[in-house]
């Protein structure tokens, strides 16, 4: 019933209205916002996003294999859900969705497609279960670039055979003393030690730049990673629904600057731009 009740009201939108909707959310609009944008109430809008989020996942799990790259960076961003982790009541520690979630992600240096990306915890069997579907994605030898986080040694390990070549970035970071106020800078990079950990990895393409430039992008992107703001996620489902529809408009639907197409496009597993119209439409096709 409740299910039933959900499905009519996001039906009563037309597919310009949830176009509408979906816009304001990948351009870092707020669920309120969007709301008051659109016009659109705020039950609908959750619904819409968790029918397409849910569709968008789906189709890019599928349609992200066999892919041909040569260079992959990743990462881990952090932000929260529910709330603080230091404010986690005692009943829901170390439960998933309450307090910190990171969201891992794998970029392709080249056509910077996002090739995977799962949310979770900081921890060696989050980074193991990540790096395996990246590893399941690919077709050939990688070079891979990390940043030091320690759990990437074991993943690595796990998910390729070492059949890889592997460098780490080890980037240490400190305050500036001469600064008074320093808690909503951000901190000063120190230094820089790159690890070669295993095959032979290029010099000139050991670096994680794209892959933490495109998670500045995720903070502009999604309110719910946007620091000290009452935006952030309640629900880790939520979460995951808003980062399937971010990366689908990411390689589908979003011209990058540098390239003139989109990474699906640049990656040659898409021919043409998509509309929202069309990613509000995997919904639909996925519920026939």
């Amino acid at each position: 019933m409740h299910a039933s009740k959900q499905s009519n009201r996001v039906n009563k939108l037309s597919t310009a209205a949830r176009a509408q909707v979906l816009n304001c959310l990948v351009e870092g609009n707020s669920i309120r916002a969007t709301c008051r944008l659109t016009g659109a109430a705020k039950n609908t809008v959750v619904e819409l996003l968790a029918d397409v989020g849910k569709a968008c996942l789906d189709y890019q799990d599928r349609t992200l294999r066999g892919l041909k790259c040569q260079r992959i960076q990743c990462d881990e961003i952090w932000s929260f859900c529910y709330c603080k982790q230091k404010h986690v009541p005692a009943a829901d520690q170390g439960k998933r969705g309450f307090g910190d979630v990171w969201t891992w992600t794998a970029i392709d240096a080249e056509t910077k497609l996002i090739v995977s990306w799962l949310a979770g915890q900081r921890t060696v069997d989050y980074a193991c279960e990540f790096m395996k579907d990246v590893a399941s994605r690919l077709t050939s030898r990688v070079q891979l670039s990390t940043d030091g986080h320690r759990a990437y040694l074991q993943a690595v390990e796990g998910a390729f055979a070492w059949e890889v070549d592997y460098a780490m970035l080890e980037k240490h970071y400190g305050t500036d003393p001469n600064k008074g106020q320093t808690r909503y800078s951000p901190a000063k990079l120190q230094s820089i030690k790159v690890r070669k950990i295993c095959g032979e990895p290029e010099e000139k393409h050991i670096s994680t730049s794209y892959v933490e430039r495109q998670n500045l992008t995720m903070r502009m992107s999604m309110r719910r990673f946007t620091r000290l703001t009452n935006a952030f996620s309640k629900k880790i489902e939520n979460h995951e629904h808003a980062l399937a529809l971010y990366f689908m408009f990411y390689n589908f639907g979003r011209i990058h600057q540098t390239l003139r197409v989109t990474p699906a496009m640049e990656a040659g597993i898409a021919d043409h731009v998509w509309s929202m119209e069309e990613i509000a439409g995997l919904a639909e096709s996925s519920n026939r």
